[in-house]
């Protein structure tokens, strides 16, 4: 099995030094966040870190088993920096990773190009497109066999929209990987927190501004349903992504004590109703080969 890695770990200090860090954390027009200025932030909060590593564990373990990976061509949208597109070429897939933000489309295209280097990544297999999912429908209609969507859309102002695009670019018979930021896991954590009177007021949204990474359109699984449904596509199957680790009072510190959160992430991340309180909510949608 091939794990999915953390760059920064394997970017070399020439090539982080190129990156051009802006410093513009306001929203678009269309009402998203992109990253750019955050490629390194992102890299140390969500990837260095505990939890970063635990979810790309987790959909290490997930994705064969959702999946029916045939080394088809795959569309990466909002690919970051570049994790899962570096995986999916590792298994033989020519993956288009699609990436607003320039920065962190030059810090994945730097890490990818040294794993070339060493060999432990056929480079050749990705291509990269600056563009926001809002321009795929012009700038990468496919149709594509396989979409992967991992963490987009609570970034955006229109989420139920970018999801109707997705369904456009799919082929007939194709399949779409979708993970979201669970809103109700967002509750939740923030009663763990003490933070009461904010979840009962329902105010869990981030605004968008400064270094901030609390996204701003946070979703719950029967939005992801219903807008699956409205675009006629059939969710074959879902999983909840670090289901307890965002809960305990304290990390576990020795390795044996990692292994077992691992083991019950594994074990439980597909039973209801622990799933249902993922931090992220990981589903496979399949498009039907004709209309219904």
């Amino acid at each position: 099995m091939h794990p999915i890695y953390t760059p920064t770990s394997h970017l070399s200090e020439s090539h982080s030094s190129k990156i051009h860090l802006s410093k513009s954390y306001e929203l678009t027009e269309a009402g998203d966040r992109y990253f750019d200025g955050l490629a390194e932030k992102f890299s140390r909060s969500l990837y260095q870190a505990p939890r970063g590593e635990l979810r790309l564990a987790m959909l290490d373990y997930l994705l064969p088993q959702m999946l029916h990976l045939e080394a088809q061509p795959v569309l990466d949208v909002g690919g970051g920096l570049g994790q899962l597109a570096a995986w999916l070429a590792e298994r033989g897939h020519a993956v288009t990773m699609a990436e607003p933000s320039q920065d962190m489309l030059t810090h994945a295209s730097a890490w990818h190009a040294e794993r070339g280097a060493a060999g432990t990544l056929l480079s050749d297999q990705l291509c990269y497109l600056a563009a926001p999912l809002q321009a795929l429908p012009q700038q990468a209609p496919g149709p594509w066999p396989l979409i992967t969507c991992h963490a987009v859309l609570e970034w955006l102002g229109e989420p139920r929209l970018a999801m109707q695009i997705l369904a456009s670019l799919l082929a007939p018979g194709g399949q779409l990987s979708l993970m979201v930021f669970n809103r109700d896991a967002l509750r939740f954590s923030n009663v763990v927190k003490g933070n009461l009177q904010k979840a009962l007021s329902d105010q869990l949204a981030g605004k968008g501004k400064r270094q901030r990474l609390t996204p701003i359109s946070p979703v719950t699984h029967d939005e992801i349903c219903q807008w699956g449904a409205d675009n006629g596509l059939i969710m074959e199957g879902v999983a909840g992504v670090r289901v307890f680790q965002d809960y305990l009072r304290q990390p576990p510190e020795k390795e044996s004590d990692q292994a077992a959160l691992l083991a019950l992430e594994k074990q439980y991340c597909r039973q209801d109703p622990h799933w249902r309180l993922g931090r992220y909510l990981l589903y496979t949608f399949t498009k039907p080969e004709a209309d219904v």
